[in-house]
């Protein structure tokens, strides 16, 4: 007769009621985790990104304000270049102007030869060629002669070298001119000299006393009537 050998009988170990709630819960806890974690990542790029804006809108108001003053800085060296080219340039004129005159100045006595041959009748052939074309030039370059007979005398640009008296004048008048004037523009480089002539002195009495004589004839008549 076989003994038998007593057996076991093995039962699975079965997890209490909270041990299966505490695996449960578990994987729950694990992505509200996730989730915490998740949130302040999310905060700090918002605020990366917040703060890159910011940087970005300080540097272009930085790029603003430097390209203002460059601007005004360009602006500024372009008016003074500006200034200085005109400054220039009237400076250039009146050098021009200064050399011209002075030339023209050493041509007058020449030009008072050619006018004295001319009215004497001596310009003749080839000198009055030659005088011709000077006084071309000289006119070219602006040269401008003045003086008349018979025009109000004016000091500002005659000279008086000969002075008398005449009936027939009632303002000192230019009666002769003895040398004509020069000007270039309205710049008188010789002033023309002149004889004038003034109205003979006591020569508006007696009108004067002839008007007065007759406003009194017709005052007394309606006196006398």
């Amino acid at each position: 007769m076989s003994e038998e050998t007593p057996g076991f009988d093995e039962k699975p170990e079965v997890p209490t009621g909270d041990t299966a709630d505490d695996a449960a819960a578990e994987p729950k806890a694990a992505d509200s985790s996730k989730e915490e974690a998740a949130a302040p990542a999310g905060d700090a790029g918002a605020a990366d990104s917040l703060g890159k804006e910011t940087a970005l809108l300080a540097q272009l108001d930085q790029a603003r304000t430097a390209l203002g003053e460059r601007t005004t800085d360009l602006q500024r060296l372009q008016a003074e270049y500006q200034n200085y080219r005109r400054r220039v340039e009237r400076d250039r004129i009146a050098v021009k102007e200064i050399a011209v005159a002075s030339l023209l100045t050493e041509l007058l006595p020449t030009l008072d030869d050619i006018g004295r041959a001319r009215e004497h009748g001596e310009l003749l052939g080839g000198f009055k060629s030659v005088a011709e074309s000077l006084e071309t030039a000289a006119a070219k370059m602006g040269l401008q002669q003045f003086g008349k007979e018979g025009e109000p005398f004016d000091p500002t640009i005659h000279e008086a070298l000969m002075h008398s008296y005449a009936p027939d004048v009632t303002e000192t008048t230019c009666v002769a001119i003895l040398q004509p004037g020069y000007r270039i523009g309205e710049r008188t480089i010789r002033p023309a000299r002149v004889a004038v002539a003034e109205p003979q002195p006591g020569a508006a009495a007696p009108a004067k006393s002839e008007d007065a004589a007759e406003q009194g004839t017709d005052t007394d008549g309606p006196d006398k009537g």
